[in-house]
């Protein structure tokens, strides 16, 4: 028999993953079918966001191992729903075409910058799907969704309307964090805090009733117009005989009262404080707790109101300067200090947020805390760890949701106004609604029978969208049938930063509508940072475009190393060097592969030691891979894996069998041979298909069977282990003989006299052929 490789190419060319990828397509190895029989496995796929190029290579890793979590249900024998959709709304597809397009979104129509919006989605959507299907994502492509689509923004209206028909969404005049450059309300999850360097100043106030100067220290002098309290520890010595008189704030020359306060840090500045309207979270709180008249300083354009006097119309950075040159020049600044001081920026423009009080609309959360606690400690966190931060989460909230936003390109708000008395009128679910331009569904206000409606002009939150995503990809109000099967989702996959928004908001609105949870696992995935551990960002400069490297080292390079660089949960650093570094593991494979292939697959047969002692070692590794499976951690089966493949497999069982598998005057231990490399090697694809589903496909196809082995279930660990006991001594006698041969300056092939030890005794025959010993 002529035993020869049934692959011909001598190596893996990723050009070959296409060929693979439209293999697939043809197949329809992933289409799912609800009526299967089989338990249904749904993923509530993130929805990237097409915010700009290039696509952040740590996100692409990230959908690379979500895809791996969908592979690795199939091969469990779920029917597994893995929806593919787009992220289109929000405030950074409004910054993006404003960059493209070199436009100011309140300087065009709304219409015209919502149709910008759209073609400038439509560039950057299509690049990425194509990156994802280069990727090798089994998802449904082909019915892939849209957030801005018109059934997507339905729902969401048709969510809000039946939660304010609850009584669950109201509206209030509340102070906000308000983002200047955004020009738009934001929620406490979406303020970060940086320290940087700000000026503090040291400025002289005067007691009435005594005539004293009272220093205060603060970083915003701009908000001396809207001063509305002094106030100091009540356990302060220095200030009791203070308590009830009154401050004369400079420049402005109002009396303000002065009362003690615990809030107060007395080690910080003076020790006594400026309570304005609004500093601070903690000048809220005073202000709400004491009842003061809240004074107005700063607009929505971020520019002061009449409220500041001569410094009316300047900008808040403006009215700083000016007003401390004005104090300095009249005595009444001490002294300044630089200091760094935490300051709460927009996450997204990275602009110091004002709080200015606004009438926006409110989820209520707060009542919702302790079920949304509940529900914290019953989702299986993967890795465990995360589930904290959730927890820490729901404990800091202190105020419901403001879901209301003064953007354009998102879902409108549905509510319209009666022009007469200003009643709110919501109008019943079935329709998309835009009130901005759309005529009103009413016909006469329910309260005062006006005939004439305004609609809002605002739009809602975009996580007011993204958090039905469990709603929407099971059918919920439009396809019961799946609903019933597809709700709550299997499992949640999704980046760290965003467990305060997406997984909160998720599990909180889910929760008010169907009474459930949303899914019952959450997958958290961390950073992808750059080679020296920083995060990567295009403003830094540091992000590294998956495209190229795709089209460079392959598809399967690329997850090999997503998968094998950290472990669930922890950050991971993005290198070019390491993704290369795999095509050598690719082309291993390849090698060890296409010589196996060129043995003829056998039935089982008598087994000789050496197989009977790889075959062990393939039980722990099975065991070992499929423990990392369980919890949807491919950095498990990826080192274990690799470790497998290179340095015991391919190092000594191949090489000890290899002349036996040559030895044709010795057919039973041939065919051993024989069938021991085959069952290793399904093992071993079968084992890497979801981390490297083109090769594994590509091989199992050419060898096994038509049939795609993402169609397969994983292998079972059936072999005794008893000769693991065995691995150690075998690779040290292996490791002994090659260097002598080295230092003697021999080559492998050549003979040499050296003794077996006699524990190794049952493995002599493979070792003397395969060293060729001089008994």
């Amino acid at each position: 028999m002529e035993l020869k490789p049934k692959i011909e190419e001598k190596r893996w060319d990723h050009a070959l993953e296409k060929e693979v990828a439209e293999s697939w397509v043809a197949k329809r190895v992933y289409t799912f079918n609800p009526n299967s029989g089989k338990e249904i496995f749904v993923i509530d796929t993130p929805p990237p966001y097409p915010s700009g190029r290039p696509w952040h290579i740590g996100a692409a890793s990230h959908y690379a191992q979500i895809d791996m979590i969908a592979r690795t249900a199939r091969m469990m024998g779920y029917e597994t729903y893995f929806p593919i959709g787009i992220d289109r709304n929000g405030l950074p597809v409004e910054i993006y075409t404003e960059r493209k397009y070199k436009v100011k979104m309140h300087d065009l129509p709304r219409e015209k910058f919502i149709e910008l919006c759209r073609h400038a989605l439509d560039d950057l959507e299509a690049e990425m799907l194509e990156v994802m299907k280069s990727m090798g994502m089994s998802g449904d492509f082909e019915h892939y969704y849209r957030t801005d689509s018109i059934e997507y923004r339905r729902l969401t209206q048709e969510t809000f309307i039946e939660l304010w028909k609850r009584g669950l969404i109201y509206m209030a005049t509340r102070p906000n964090n308000y983002c200047v450059d955004c020009k738009t309300t934001i929620a406490d999850a979406e303020v970060v805090y940086e320290e940087r360097p700000t000026k503090l100043l040291y400025i002289k106030f005067k007691v009435k009733e005594s005539g004293e100067d009272l220093i205060i220290a603060t970083t915003r002098p701009e908000l001396l117009c809207s001063c509305g309290l002094v106030v100091v520890h009540p356990l302060d010595e220095r200030y009791k005989k203070l308590w009830w008189k009154h401050a004369i704030v400079p420049i402005f020359g109002r009396e303000v009262e002065i009362r003690p306060h615990p809030s107060v840090k007395p080690e910080f500045g003076t020790g006594v404080v400026m309570v304005c309207s609004y500093g601070d979270y903690t000048d809220v709180l005073i202000f709400r707790e004491l009842g003061l008249k809240e004074i107005i300083a700063i607009d929505e354009s971020g520019k002061m109101t009449s409220s500041a006097g001569a410094y009316a119309g300047l900008t808040v950075s403006e009215a700083r300067s000016k007003i401390t040159e004005d104090l300095s020049s009249r005595g009444l600044l001490v002294r300044e200090e630089l200091i760094m001081h935490r300051t709460p920026i927009c996450e997204r423009s990275k602009t110091p947020i004002e709080i200015i009080p606004m009438m926006e609309f409110y989820l209520k959360q707060l009542e919702y805390v302790p079920e949304l606690k509940k529900i914290a400690e019953q989702l299986i966190f993967h890795p465990e760890e995360h589930r904290q931060l959730y927890l820490n989460w729901l404990a800091s909230l202190n105020i419901d949701w403001p879901i209301s936003r003064r953007r354009v390109y998102a879902t409108e708000i549905p509510v319209w106004y009666c022009k007469v008395c200003g009643e709110p009128h919501v109008p019943e679910v079935g329709n998309y609604y835009r009130p901005w331009c759309d005529k009103s569904p009413f016909d006469s206000c329910k309260r005062c029978g006006g005939k004439e409606f305004i609609g809002d002009t605002r739009t809602f939150d975009t996580w007011m969208d993204s958090s039905i995503s469990p709603l929407f990809i099971s059918g919920y109000r439009y396809n019961n049938e799946l609903f019933k099967k597809a709700y709550p989702a299997t499992l949640r996959p999704q980046g760290k930063d965003i467990i305060r928004t997406w997984l909160h908001y998720t599990v909180l609105r889910c929760y008010q509508l169907t009474g459930k949870a949303p899914f019952k696992h959450a997958w958290i995935m961390g950073y992808g940072v750059d080679e020296k551990g920083e995060r990567m960002s295009k403003s830094k400069g540091n992000v590294l475009d998956p495209i190229p490297i795709l089209k460079k080292y392959g598809a399967d390079s690329f997850r090999m190393w997503s998968a094998s660089e950290a472990s669930l949960g922890s950050d991971f650093r993005c290198s070019e060097a390491k993704i290369a570094s795999m095509q050598k593991y690719m082309t291993k494979l390849w090698n060890l592969f296409r010589f196996i292939s060129s043995f003829p697959v056998v039935e089982e047969c008598e087994l000789k030691p050496t197989d009977m002692w790889i075959l062990a070692e393939l039980s722990n590794l099975v065991d070992a891979c499929m423990e990392g499976y369980r919890d949807f951690n491919f950095f498990i089966p990826a080192n274990r894996l690799r470790e497998f493949v290179w340095n015991i497999f391919a190092s000594h069982y191949v090489e000890m069998v290899k002349p036996r598998a040559y030895k044709a005057d010795d057919p039973a231990g041939q065919r051993a041979a024989w069938s021991t490399l085959h069952t290793c090697m399904k093992s071993i694809l079968l084992l890497q298909a979801p981390i490297t589903p083109f090769i594994t496909d590509y091989f199992w196809c050419r060898l096994y069977g038509e049939e795609s082995i993402h169609k397969q279930r994983f292998p079972e660990a059936v072999w005794d282990r008893a000769l693991t006991s065995k691995t150690n001594e075998i690779i040290e006698f292996n490791s002994r003989v090659w260097n002598m041969k080295k230092s003697l300056g021999k080559s492998l092939k050549d003979p040499i006299k050296v003794e077996i030890p006699s524990s190794l005794t049952l493995f002599s025959s493979d070792l003397i052929l395969m060293h060729n010993i001089i008994q």
